[in-house]
């Protein structure tokens, strides 16, 4: 898989851009305000449908522009594909394959898959459990993209049955029936999302490890596990019955379901809904201590580094690799593990890079290369 050509309109700063890419290493080089990142962003929306710098569409969308405007050529075992995705403020955004209008924009998801690192990823490690449940969701669509629609319904789900237990409390005295059937759809909704999510991190885990062990080979070792708004609820085993190791849903519906009727008094008191993978969060260790608030600042980064380049091998190992985005990386590791992000991005089919100046980038990664300056991009 590779992105054969790029356009923006009205993105964030780029009034325009248009770029030629080629499978391997393209490298935009430009110093910092210039726009680079804007445009593997860009990319990254076409991928995901979000972005890993905002939380919502309106920062995309440049100044005093009514929408804007993605499209992407990408190539996957031969076929091209056009990718084009409308974003307008405060109204719902549009998307065409091919130049055909498609019913909801994420039918778009699965044609491009990156894996992106950015300096926001320290969050993953040093920031609240939201960071980290959003790059679990993030990757389990990027695997599976049905699961964007699951991840819609429970959030639904979610939103309506916090509206209603807050009306409840606001009335004291109001009926309370109707939260049993919300309860079970927040509790099948929820049973779908989490046993994917479990999946997920079971078949994640040993490579996130392996990646550490490379990055990091001084450290501890590095671990990560799922820890589960249940607690000690939590049914184990929750393995199918078939025993392949995929978790069983009915299983984890029925234990979503008690623990939401066991924490309902709360609930109503507080006004907020308790129970869910909403709630969830992926702990992260090295050794037999919690990486936040224990790990250096280095072994921070590399934690960052290993969640996702155990992402990318992951997806690779599936047969769905991916395209890697390196967004301004390199200039905040040190020489080892510049060194063993290199080896993994050179091998590669396609891997896109941005970097204030050209010497950051190993040079082993040497390729493609455009000049990102007052809002112009041109090829070298």
């Amino acid at each position: 898989m590779y992105v054969r050509h790029l356009q923006v309109t009205d993105f964030r700063s780029w009034e325009h851009a248009d770029l030629a890419f080629e499978p391997g290493v393209s490298v935009l080089v430009g110093r910092n305000g210039q726009g680079k990142t804007n445009l593997v962003e860009a990319l990254g929306y076409v991928a995901t449908l979000g972005s890993h710098r905002v939380a919502t569409d309106a920062p995309l969308i440049r100044h005093g522009a009514p929408r804007a405007v993605v499209r992407a050529a990408v190539v996957n075992e031969g076929r091209e594909l056009l990718v084009e995705l409308e974003i307008t403020a405060g109204k719902a955004n549009r998307a065409r394959i091919n130049r055909g209008p498609v019913p909801r924009p994420r039918d778009v998801l699965g044609i491009l898959r990156t894996v992106l690192f950015a300096p926001e990823d320290l969050a993953l490690v040093r920031g609240d459990p939201g960071e980290r449940r959003r790059f679990l969701d993030e990757l389990l669509t990027t695997r599976a993209p049905r699961y964007a629609g699951v991840r819609g319904d429970y959030e639904r789900v979610l939103k309506q049955r916090g509206a209603l237990l807050k009306s409840v409390r606001a009335a004291r005295n109001a009926d309370i029936g109707t939260l049993d059937v919300w309860d079970g759809h927040l509790a099948r909704h929820g049973a779908e999302l989490l046993a994917a999510r479990l999946d997920l991190v079971a078949d994640i885990a040993p490579h996130v490890a392996a990646a550490y062990a490379e990055v990091a080979p001084e450290s501890r070792p590095a671990r990560i596990a799922y820890r589960s708004s249940l607690g000690e609820a939590f049914p184990y085993p929750v393995a199918g019955p078939d025993g392949g190791g995929r978790h069983d849903r009915d299983v984890l519906e029925d234990a979503l379901l008690a623990e939401l009727h066991r924490v309902r008094s709360q609930e109503l008191e507080r006004g907020v809904c308790l129970v869910g993978p909403h709630r969830d969060d992926l702990d992260l260790a090295l050794g037999d201590l919690p990486a936040k608030g224990y790990a250096s600042h280095g072994e921070s980064w590399s934690f960052a580094l290993a969640l996702r380049l155990g992402g990318y091998e992951l997806l690779r190992v599936e047969g769905a690799e991916p395209v890697l985005v390196l967004d301004d990386v390199f200039a905040e590791l040190d020489r080892g593990r510049r060194r063993q992000l290199a080896k993994v991005a050179a091998g590669a089919e396609q891997v896109l890079i941005t970097a204030a100046v050209a010497e950051d980038v190993p040079e082993e990664l040497d390729g493609l290369r455009f000049d990102v300056r007052h809002g112009e991009v041109r090829r070298v």
